[in-house]
């Protein structure tokens, strides 16, 4: 990539993110982070959510797209706002066709609000097991069946043991599971925990997915490089290249709440190249696969170098 001038570097900030300047990975068109919240204190928070983060705009993240490469991205409704996806809403709105969205809904939620959803371009509901304040695993498979009919996805947070609790529930699920933030595997936990066993299984048996994302979080070194975290990610991506996903998770609410450093987005871009390797597979994960999880349109560009 093509050196930036100092003064075009030093223009290139953005809330809620540690740095500045452009990633220096030569980022494909069509590349799509898979996993940001917004947040507007226009919207109130949940009676129980714990994080509370300020307000993180669509402009603000336009801003971090200058650094991270990316073009197309995937909102998720955060703990914060329970079951209201107007935020969500809002950010598919400021976004169109360059954007997908997951919502969260509990077992009060009416067919057409599902499909009012669907229209908005939200493709998934996420059930925060850690720190959501209106989901349970007892609703994993009732809601699975109900978002099934519209080709929706479940995406699961959750601590990293539960998941081999959970195992005969997400072995028999009507819908793709995505697991986000590594499945919250601790590096450490790397082949030698059922829950990655399982995670690893299902993404061999096509029946989940896997987001690189809040390597912040899971990592026990911490920053700026989180070299603990590379085996886990190596690893998820040579038993499935083609079902793992990146996401930033900006604008890293608990890291704003102190509980980790503020992370260089464009650094952890970085990273998932070195992870990665190659330019093709770096197209795989960052173009490839959003589009085959939630239906964007198929960039006109090729990728000629392997």
């Amino acid at each position: 990539m093509a050196a930036i001038d100092a003064s075009c570097a030093d223009a290139l900030v953005a809330p809620f993110s540690a740095g500045r300047g452009r990633t220096p990975v030569d980022v494909p068109p069509g590349a799509c982070d898979c996993h940001v919240h917004l947040y507007d204190a226009r919207y109130p928070a949940a009676p129980a959510a714990t994080l509370r983060p300020p307000d993180a705009s669509a402009a603000d993240y336009r801003r971090l797209q200058r650094r991270t490469g990316t073009q197309r991205v995937v909102f998720v409704t955060p703990s914060t706002y329970g079951t209201d996806n107007g935020p969500l809403c809002d950010a598919l709105a400021a976004f169109g066709a360059q954007a997908r969205g997951v919502a969260v809904v509990d077992e009060r939620v009416s067919d057409s609000e599902l499909e009012a959803l669907h229209a908005r371009g939200v493709r998934g509901i996420r059930l925060n097991l850690s720190l959501g304040v209106v989901n349970s695993a007892s609703q994993i498979e009732p809601l699975a069946r109900r978002v099934a009919p519209l080709g929706w996805h479940l995406q699961l947070l959750a601590p990293a043991h539960a998941w081999s609790d959970l195992a005969s529930v997400l072995g028999d699920l009507p819908v793709p599971v995505v697991f986000d933030h590594f499945g919250r595997l601790a590096p450490a936990m790397a082949g030698r925990h059922a829950s990655h066993a399982l995670i690893l299984r299902l993404l061999e048996e096509r029946r989940a997915w896997v987001k690189l994302s809040g390597a912040y979080i899971v990592s026990e070194r911490g920053a700026p490089g989180y070299e603990d975290v590379a085996a886990l990610a190596r690893g998820f991506l040579e038993a499935a290249p083609d079902r793992v996903l990146w996401g930033s998770d900006w604008p890293h609410a608990s890291a704003s709440a102190g509980h980790q450093a503020m992370p260089d987005d464009a650094q952890l871009m970085a990273l998932l190249a070195g992870w990665i390797g190659t330019r093709r597979a770096l197209h795989r994960v960052l173009v490839d696969n959003p589009v085959a999880l939630y239906g964007f349109d198929r960039p006109t560009t090729t990728l000629e170098t392997p």
